[in-house]
């Protein structure tokens, strides 16, 4: 809320097996809303002068072997990878990603380096020159990760660490960065998932079946809505970095030309003409669970929830998380404007109260 209540809920089970109930300080993945993180970050850096959002990205990862190899490497610039707008393929949704996933999950290990993400993309043609159009890429802010870290000499998770998670008290949100994550709620995928995945994501053992670690700056952290709300309404509400910088981040490329203005800032999706006004956020999605973070400044409000599964969600087949936006949303707004209400009948009380007290 704008005066900064936080209302929490929690409702399901955490284990479909043994019937734990959801708790408010369940987590889940929380997948690409991460996005959000590496735009602030971006942003902060660029204000203080150790990145250039606008240079080529060849300054910070030129000298890499492979980089001659990357789609439209002599032009991409970093707010182009932050955009969406840098022509690059996204590794995630190509075939050969998907059956390297298939064949190397069971490892104890994170299967993937960053610079193993990336490879799947070397040598193919760019979807259209940087800067000429708008794709959604997770291998575009695998290199803003890589970038970031070759400007700061220190590890990206370092960098969120102590930007925004410990001075914020976001502290239920850490790196996904290992199997073991303390409080991670079972998450559930359809049985035929693309990547071979068990349809359970906690093994007996209490950890995930998988690493979630190959995600890294496509998302990778591990979170809960009430700490991604906070997180929401701190950066969105001005309280994390400078004005100039908040209009910088929400700075938006279309990526969408219909009713509801959709557009894409720095790691931050825009509604320009949402129900309820604008929007800022992003949704998430990782194999077995969901997330959605959305701020509305016309009215302060910022609303986050997550799903432990992603079934009928992933394809697409179910309209369930818009539904749920949307609800949440009226739900959230209509309270909020009724204790406004509240308020102002008090004050009007009040000063009646007094008036007739001077009669």
């Amino acid at each position: 809320m704008p005066d900064g209540m936080v209302g929490v809920a929690a409702t399901g089970v955490i284990d479909l097996e043994t019937g734990t109930p959801m708790r408010t300080d369940s987590r889940m993945l929380a997948a690409s809303i991460g996005k959000i993180f590496v735009g602030a970050t971006a942003l902060m850096l660029a204000n203080e002068g150790i990145l250039d959002l606008d240079a080529p990205v060849s300054r910070w990862l030129g000298d890499r072997k492979w980089f001659s190899r990357l789609p439209n490497h002599k032009t991409v610039t970093l707010r182009h990878l932050l955009h969406h707008s840098s022509g690059l393929p996204d590794h995630v949704h190509l075939q050969r990603f998907t059956a390297e996933v298939a064949r190397k999950w069971r490892r104890g290990e994170n299967p993937f380096t960053p610079e193993e993400l990336v490879e799947f993309v070397l040598d193919l043609e760019p979807l259209f020159a940087a800067g000429k159009g708008w794709a959604y890429t997770d291998t575009g802010y695998i290199l803003a990760g890589l970038a970031i870290e070759k400007a700061t000499g220190r590890s990206y998770y370092d960098e969120i660490k102590k930007r925004f998670l410990l001075p914020l008290g976001l502290k239920m949100t850490e790196p996904a960065d290992r199997r073991s994550l303390p409080g991670l709620a079972a998450g559930y995928v359809a049985a035929d998932n693309a990547f071979g995945f068990p349809r359970k994501t906690i093994g007996t053992d209490g950890a995930l079946v998988w690493h979630p670690g190959f995600e890294w700056t496509g998302g990778g952290l591990v979170s809960n809505s009430s700490d991604l709300a906070r997180w929401g309404f701190a950066l969105f509400s001005g309280k994390v970095m400078p004005g100039a910088c908040l209009n910088e981040l929400v700075k938006g490329v279309p990526i969408d030309h219909g009713a509801n203005g959709i557009q894409y800032g720095l790691g931050v999706g825009i509604y320009v003409r949402g129900r309820f006004g604008p929007v800022y956020g992003h949704g998430g999605w990782i194999p077995g669970y969901c997330s959605s973070l959305r701020y509305y400044p016309e009215h302060g409000v910022t609303v986050a929830f997550q799903i432990n599964t992603d079934i009928g969600i992933a394809d697409d087949s179910t309209p369930l998380m818009n539904e749920m936006e949307s609800r949440l949303a009226e739900v959230v707004i209509s309270a909020k404007i009724s204790r406004r209400q509240t308020a102002a009948e008090n004050r009007h009380s009040a000063q009646f109260q007094e008036g007739e007290g001077r009669k």
